[in-house]
């Protein structure tokens, strides 16, 4: 298995977990988009990686929530490089706050990025997989796409919708040789944990360090965050995966916080 030479996107990759997975696919010599909001974090990830080799990445600014603007950027791709091969949909935030005072405004904010975002960039990707009768589809979950947890009940709502989107994929793209599936890590330390962890101690009324050790990492076997180059492994495992034996699946990181 091997994506030398393939053709990936990855959102949200100027940063955290998307920054891992494109660094590690470059490494194995992929040509990567770094498709991000911010275009000069984007730019400057794409530079540092193309300098790394032995593939090579450009920045694409990209609002995952906007179809003109993901159809914009995954054609820019495509006249670039001339295809898509692998789309990893990653972009993603999280806001925290019990279900009644839930502004609508975050909640319709939370499930564009997250869902709309991964149907907008599928969407503009697939008519270049189903061209070449192959391609890998990527979905960022969470444990959360299988469990609930207080405070996130968006986050949990577009989590679990990435599987029922990933499964139709795989469903509608098998006989097009295009297979869909969802990573879903534990807690990884990313900006966006080290951001919920004064939030949930004020909601919960704990102290940071108990959201650490009890709500983050107190069903894990050995109380360690995953980190993103796990993620970004298994990441690589799916986008070089080259048949239908494995697609419309979801795979848990998280150090045994979630077992099925």
């Amino acid at each position: 298995m091997s994506i030398n030479g393939k053709i990936c996107i990855v959102t949200g990759a100027a940063s955290g977990i998307g920054l891992a997975i494109a660094k590690l696919y470059v490494s194995q010599g992929a040509k990567v988009a770094i498709a991000d909001l911010n275009i000069d974090a984007a730019q400057k990830a794409a530079d540092d990686l193309s300098a790394m080799g032995p593939g090579s990445a450009i920045g694409i600014a990209m609002d995952v929530t906007d179809e003109a603007a993901v159809n914009a950027g995954v054609a820019k791709v495509v006249d670039t490089w001339g295809t898509v091969d692998v789309l990893v949909s990653n972009a993603g935030i999280q806001i925290v706050n019990p279900v009644e005072n839930y502004k609508f405004s975050d909640w319709k904010k939370m499930l564009a990025i997250h869902l709309d975002g991964a149907f907008l960039t599928t969407q503009a990707c697939l008519p270049h997989m189903y061209a070449q009768k192959s391609g890998a589809i990527i979905f960022m979950g969470s444990v959360h796409s299988k469990v609930a947890s207080p405070l996130k009940s968006a986050y949990v709502t577009a989590k679990h919708g990435l599987l029922g989107l990933a499964r139709t994929i795989a469903k509608e793209g098998g006989a097009k040789g295009v297979r869909a599936n969802v990573i879903c890590p534990g807690f990884v330390r990313t900006p966006l944990v080290d951001k919920q962890i004064p939030e949930q101690a004020k909601e919960l009324g704990i102290s940071e360090d108990e959201v650490v050790k009890k709500v983050m990492l107190g069903e894990t076997v050995d109380g360690e965050f995953t980190t993103v180059e796990d993620v970004a492994n298994v990441a690589l495992f799916l986008a070089s995966f080259e048949t239908n034996a494995l697609t419309g699946q979801s795979m848990v990181v998280s150090h045994g916080w979630y077992m099925e």
